[in-house]
């Protein structure tokens, strides 16, 4: 969507910031031993407290609040009873949801409790990729330059990126347009990013894999050839200079 009034802007800082909110806490509530159904529930919980609703369950009916994905799974993670939390797992969790008409989107991954197999350096990578693309965008700028721009520096550390799984326009519902904000270069995306826009700009930074395929559950994501991916998400309002991190209290940069 594109901002036109206040309201509109008021509206989306407070879907964002309970999504924002939601996410913070879930990641502060984890711990081994715990369930993802337990975690999501708790996030359920603090998204009705603020009145949101879950997105992917508005949306697309999916079994659960937010998506919780661990180690190999890389997005759309199913948040079951069977899936136990352990000592250095990778788990990212995506929050989204909707708001008195408003959406807004973001999520992060972080290591659980000590960093056993020795991923906080992808985790860490894929924070300052988010960080340098995001402080690129303003009005007029390329779409595919921010793509070639996270490929780049995924490169640069020693990462790949998965080339099917984009971020997107959010704002009156969940995908919006632009919705092919790869985190890679197409030479054929001339379309560029619009002042007052608002975007959900994510990084998907892998060791192994380039493309994410679907497991038999229907839901869940895994790379084509295995390994872990991190993913990094704010909601954001383009401007004419630093863009507005309307999720900025998720603190998925400490």
């Amino acid at each position: 969507m594109s901002i036109t009034s206040s309201e509109e802007l008021l509206g989306m800082q407070e879907i964002s910031k309970a999504v924002a909110e939601t996410l913070k806490q879930m990641r502060a509530h984890a711990t081994p031993g715990m369930t993802a159904k337990e975690l999501d529930d708790f996030g359920g919980a603090i998204l009705s407290s603020l009145g949101a609703k879950s997105a992917p369950r508005l949306t697309y009916n999916f079994p659960g609040w937010t998506c919780i994905s661990v180690n190999n799974e890389i997005a759309h993670g199913l948040p079951t009873e069977d899936k136990i939390f352990k000592e250095g797992d990778l788990i990212n969790i995506d929050v989204s949801a909707e708001l008195n008409g408003f959406w807004a989107d973001n999520g992060g991954s972080f290591i659980l409790g000590k960093d056993i197999n020795e991923l906080q350096p992808l985790v860490d990578a894929s924070k300052q990729i988010l960080r340098k693309a995001i402080n690129q965008i303003k009005g007029g700028v390329k779409i595919a330059d921010i793509g070639k721009l996270i490929e780049t520096e995924a490169r640069k550390s020693g990462y790949k990126v998965i080339k099917n799984l984009a971020g997107h326009g959010v704002g009156r519902s969940l995908h919006e347009e632009p919705h092919e904000i790869l985190n890679c270069y197409d030479r054929f995306n001339t379309t560029r990013f619009r002042k007052n826009s608002i975007v959900a700009i994510e990084t998907f930074i892998a060791t192994a894999s380039t493309y994410a395929d679907q497991e038999k559950d229907g839901w869940t994501l895994v790379g084509n050839k295995g390994g872990y991916v991190a993913q990094h998400e704010h909601t954001i309002m383009v401007t004419d200079g630093k863009p507005v991190i309307l999720t900025a209290v998720n603190n998925i940069w400490e």
